[in-house]
């Protein structure tokens, strides 16, 4: 015991119950045999986070149109222009594709100048998340998805003339 300012303190900084029970504070278990238990606790506590619960949870799964997965095919109904909100004003070109693994109907956009013209009616598209992990972006407003390939080629390579796509 420690004698500090007339008053009894203990050495340790445990927590003390009103018992009288000392108890130590707790940490994280640590030895040979504790690979479950830290597998286990680890496993409960991401829950906590807030990345994690998002993604992971089955109500954010039913919500996205993609269902959990990072990319999807889909069929483009339909070319449309979407205007830029304020203080911009342009049209932003995007397509509005059908999933084929569940017929919801998406807003995509299609990234590059003049790559709309790459993209056909009925064609079959690649769709991807656009970057703020399910939130729009920048001037596009309720466009969450862009287009990554168009008849099985990279919008990119068409746009670079790298490849051409494919007759049908």
């Amino acid at each position: 015991m420690l004698l500090v300012g007339g008053e009894q303190k203990a050495a340790r900084d445990w927590p003390v119950l009103f018992t009288g029970e000392e108890l130590p504070i707790y940490t994280n278990p640590a030895g040979i045999r504790c690979a479950r238990k830290l597998r286990v606790h680890r496993r409960t506590q991401r829950w906590n986070q807030k990345s994690y619960n998002k993604s992971h949870s089955i109500t954010a799964m039913k919500a996205n149109p993609l269902g959990g997965s990072s990319m999807a095919k889909g069929i483009v109904l339909e070319k449309i222009g979407i205007e830029a909100k304020q203080p911009n004003s342009a049209i932003r070109k995007c397509a509005r594709v059908q999933l084929i693994k569940n017929g919801k109907k998406i807003a995509a956009f299609v990234p590059r100048d003049g790559c709309l013209n790459y993209v056909d009616e009925n064609d079959e598209v690649l769709i991807a998340g656009f970057g703020r992990r399910g939130h729009a972006v920048g001037d596009i407003p309720g466009v969450r998805f862009k287009v990554v390939k168009v008849a099985g080629v990279s919008l990119l390579a068409l746009y670079k003339d790298k490849k051409e796509k494919p007759r049908s």
